[in-house]
């Protein structure tokens, strides 16, 4: 599908949302696939009409990582609040009337979430969430799925991929010999695990080197 199969996909869910149930449009893929900048583009073409919850704003602080031991594989299923998500989720699922939802965002030039970004007021018919995790089936991630009324999948070429997130590590401070040991040590690792979800997608979307949107400017 291209851009705007995609988005008239998109724009059909939203359409099918009801006062009391709002629609979940999920989308995943391993890092640096490009599924932020899909996400992002479908909210601001679809404007009142959706909005971006991503997954990122439920990593574990820095501080919570470094006491569990977990720092350096930042990313990882367990590196996440992943029953805060899928609670944040369940409550967006089903709006309540004059009542705004406020979900938490990432900023990748502190690595921290930040609580209380992203407002979502009742009336926006469809929620647009993305992260690596959404078809996981192990609990407690496995209650994601549930909550979604379609996944994409976003995949893009290996070695282009890899690129990318070297190239967004190294955006956000990191030398370029540790950009490249975290993304092999790590990225590719949680890759790998969210490679093992991908029959489970509703639709597979697939980028080339020429045809991936450029990545966000963060």
């Amino acid at each position: 599908m291209d851009a705007q199969q995609l988005l008239a996909r998109a724009r059909r869910l939203a359409a099918t949302a009801t006062a009391d149930r709002r629609r979940m449009l999920g989308i995943t893929g391993p890092p640096g696939a490009g599924k932020s900048t899909l996400a992002a583009r479908l909210v601001a073409e679809l404007a009142e009409q959706a909005a971006l919850v991503p997954m990122d704003g439920f990593h574990l602080a820095e501080a919570e990582l470094q006491r569990l031991g977990r720092r350096d594989r930042k990313g990882a299923p367990d590196t996440f609040d992943s029953a805060g998500y899928a609670a944040l989720l369940a409550r967006l699922r089903s709006p309540e009337p004059e009542v705004t939802v406020y979900a938490p965002a990432f900023d990748r030039r502190i690595e921290e979430p930040v609580a209380g970004s992203i407002p979502v007021t009742p009336d926006v018919p469809l929620v647009v969430t993305e992260g690596n995790y959404l078809l996981l089936d192990s609990p407690p991630w496995a209650r994601v799925r549930t909550l979604l009324d379609e996944v994409w999948y976003v995949e893009l070429e290996t070695s282009e991929r890899v690129r990318r997130l070297i190239d967004r590590h190294e955006r956000f401070g990191r030398p370029h010999a540790e950009a490249e040991r975290f993304v092999h040590a790590s990225d590719e690792a949680n890759a790998r695990v969210v490679a093992s979800t991908r029959t489970h997608a509703d639709l597979i979307v697939t980028f080339t080197p020429e045809t991936a949107p450029p990545p966000l400017a963060e």
